[in-house]
């Protein structure tokens, strides 16, 4: 492979999003820029080292041997000039998923993040489960996110790390005239007979539902049949209007429109909550964000498990703080 003498970053950049998504219009959407502008960058690459990197056609997009050789060496690339510009202040945002709005736990690590780095930009995302967000964090279309690290995929994981941040407690939604809703808390029991949605059959939260099928064994607890999820509060008021089913969520899940949360207990179902970001990984926003988790758990006793709390044994094992790796440390 002939080397020039220079190579523009930005043409490293847009031949790895196309690498890596297989598609040139999710790669000028992962990048923010016209596919026109994409497919030139990226024909100019391949005229700058005199070779073809991708074999196109009307179906797919797929790397040639040359392709595949170049990789490594442009991702190593791209890393590095990102450290660089990091260290001079130049940082990229980083993009951080908060699953869904109106949750509490990542608002509040990433609140404090942005007043330990206030020159770093950290924008929030709302890709709605720690599964869906998974991939986009492996594809580099998100950095952070928040969720249950146990319930991944080990192919998932393998090329994640993860802090853990909290033990949250439970609790169920019911329309507000259910047998159960004057209750001050509902036992887990109590629950014996009855349908819970947890999230069954949508693709990006299979780990909640996962947690949910634990939860329930030996209860005589059933998992509601799957629906397409629900978006916006008026879509899910009307789902638990016409459904009555009872939603399986946690104490901090925002007010609903005539539904009432009642937290679970004996025992407490625990829903465990990493920092989770993509292997290798290195970025000032991150360090920013792995001290604010730690600071906000240690301040709010998030990772205290309360008695009689519940967790899955495959969730300890994940989330036994003697496990962490050490917060970074800045003077």
């Amino acid at each position: 492979m002939p080397a020039p003498a220079h190579l523009d970053p930005r043409l490293l950049r847009a031949f790895v999003a196309v690498a890596e998504e297989l598609h040139f219009t999710r790669a000028a959407a992962r990048l923010y820029v016209a596919q026109q502008a994409l497919s030139r960058d990226v024909r100019r690459l391949e005229k700058e080292l005199g070779v073809e990197l991708f074999v196109r056609t009307t179906r797919q997009v797929t790397p040639t041997a040359d392709g595949e050789r170049l990789l490594p060496y442009a991702r190593r690339v791209l890393s590095a000039q990102d450290d660089l510009l990091a260290a001079f202040g130049q940082a990229r945002p980083l993009l951080v998923d908060l699953n869904s709005p109106g949750l509490v736990t990542g608002r509040r690590v990433l609140h404090r993040a942005r007043e330990l780095a206030p020159d770093c930009e950290l924008m929030a995302r709302y890709e709605s489960g720690l599964t869906g967000a998974a991939a986009d964090l492996l594809a580099g279309r998100l950095d952070v996110s928040f969720g249950r690290f146990a319930g991944l995929d080990p192919a998932l994981r393998s090329g994640l790390e993860q802090q853990p941040v909290r033990y949250e407690p439970m609790a169920v939604v019911l329309p507000e005239d259910h047998p159960l809703a004057g209750l001050p808390q509902v036992p887990v029991a109590a629950l014996a007979g009855q349908e819970v949605y947890a999230g069954a059959g949508d693709p990006r939260t299979p780990e909640w539902t996962d947690l949910a099928s634990r939860l329930f064994e030996g209860h005589g607890i059933r998992l509601a049949a799957p629906l397409p999820p629900a978006v916006g509060d008026e879509e899910f008021e009307r789902i638990m209007a016409k459904t009555r089913t009872p939603v399986l969520a946690v104490v901090d899940f925002p007010d609903m429109p005539r539904t009432v949360r009642r937290p679970l207990v004996d025992p407490v179902p625990l829903s465990p909550v990493s920092l989770v970001w993509r292997r290798g990984l290195r970025h000032p926003g991150l360090d920013a964000l792995r001290r604010a988790a730690a600071e906000t758990a240690g301040a709010r006793h998030w990772l205290r498990r309360p008695p009689g709390g519940w967790l899955p044994a495959t969730d300890d094992d994940v989330m036994d703080p003697r496990g962490r790796q050490p917060t970074p440390h800045h003077p």
